[in-house]
């Protein structure tokens, strides 16, 4: 098993990464002081319940704790005012209190979803991160929760850190290739912001990854979010540094938004924008063979790197207006300086973003 610390003071907490996790899960509870008396609120999705809920509920209360589960529809559309309201209704009718704590096992939604009751539900109580995806690796970490508006995604949240990680890799064996493709984009986009060679890895190591490898798993997700973690540990509420973590996704959440949450995974909407944010440097001539190099990387994991036709520009133009990155109407984003290494630019002109957009809908060609 590997620990990575996310070291933030009062709020620090470890994520654990190995296997056979689930079943001693409630030993790992139970350490992070767990009340034994309140109940605790298990969220997951109809997908992931029928492998994992059994397991995770058998041990805690074979050690004495008490739970209340409640399930919900997989996909992004969970991500919603209407389910963050049921999942509040199964808390404050399985009788939570101050001490009880919300238990995510599941993908990303279900964590930013779970994350966000937990940060509300009277007014904060203790959260705990079970991941079941390899995206997940991404979104467990650093405590930003939330659900997403029909104009905008993630708008509607907090920062609620959880009280612990803790990540299962006999979970992932029960993802599908798409979503296996599409957790791995989180995992290439730490290296290229941050380690060069993990990003030369994560390629040179496609095929161990695509497959489940074990030991890569183990090392890429350790790596992955060591890299989050240190970031996070830097600046908690994104007030400059953590922005790097947003390569590719200013392109990326605007496609999902167009596109109606559910037609492109996060990952393949993530990997198209960030071959988005490698023709942008390129037109900013911040280095020559960019967009070859990142798009590279991520074709040998299986994802996407071209803006599909249907998607309109005024549309995704309009979306990332919407964005949380935008002050005072001017665009901001995260553009590589080479692999390993990006800058936070602001004041890009849209018209500039508009043929980017153009390129990538050619898969990188300039056009006429």
């Amino acid at each position: 098993m590997r620990t990575v610390h996310v070291g933030l003071g009062e709020r620090s907490y470890p994520i654990y990464i190995g296997s056979d996790l689930l079943p001693k899960s409630a030993a790992y509870l139970i350490k992070h002081g767990l009340s034994m008396k309140s109940p605790h609120l298990i969220v997951t999705d109809d997908k992931v319940a029928p492998y994992h809920l059994e397991t995770l509920q058998t041990s805690m209360e074979h050690a004495g704790l008490k739970t209340v589960v409640c399930i919900v529809k997989s996909g992004e559309g969970s991500k919603s005012l209407q389910v963050f309201e049921v999942v509040m209704a199964s808390a404050i009718q399985g009788g939570l209190d101050r001490n009880s704590s919300v238990i995510a096992l599941g993908g990303g939604v279900v964590g930013d979803l779970a994350g966000f009751v937990a940060a509300t539900y009277m007014r904060g109580i203790m959260f705990i991160q079970m991941p079941t995806t390899i995206l997940a690796h991404d979104s467990s970490v650093g405590g930003k929760v939330a659900v997403n508006h029909p104009l905008a995604k993630n708008m509607i949240g907090a920062f609620h850190q959880p009280e612990l990680v803790l990540y299962d890799l006999d979970t992932l064996t029960t993802l599908p290739p798409r979503e296996v493709s599409a957790g791995l984009a989180e995992m290439v986009k730490h290296g290229l912001i941050k380690d060069e060679a993990f990003a030369y890895w994560c390629k040179e190591h496609a095929d161990d990854l695509l497959s489940l490898d074990q030991d890569a798993l183990s090392y890429g997700l350790s790596r992955g979010v060591a890299i989050k973690a240190e970031v996070v540990s830097q600046d908690e509420r994104e007030g400059g540094l953590r922005a790097i973590l947003n390569l590719g996704h200013t392109i990326g959440h605007a496609i999902e938004a167009v596109a109606g949450y559910g037609e492109f995974l996060h990952g393949e909407a993530i990997s198209i924008g960030m071959a988005g944010s490698a023709l942008l440097a390129e037109a900013l001539g911040r280095g020559e063979g960019l967009h070859a190099q990142t798009t590279a990387m991520l074709t040998a994991l299986n994802l996407p790197v071209v803006l599909p036709n249907h998607l309109k520009e005024d549309d995704l133009m309009a979306a990332m207006m919407h964005d949380k990155k935008f002050k005072g109407g001017t665009m901001i984003f995260v553009v590589p300086d080479s692999i390993g290494s990006v800058s936070i630019v602001k004041n890009i002109p849209e018209q500039l973003v508009r043929d980017i957009l153009k390129q990538l809908r050619k898969g990188g060609e300039a056009h006429a």
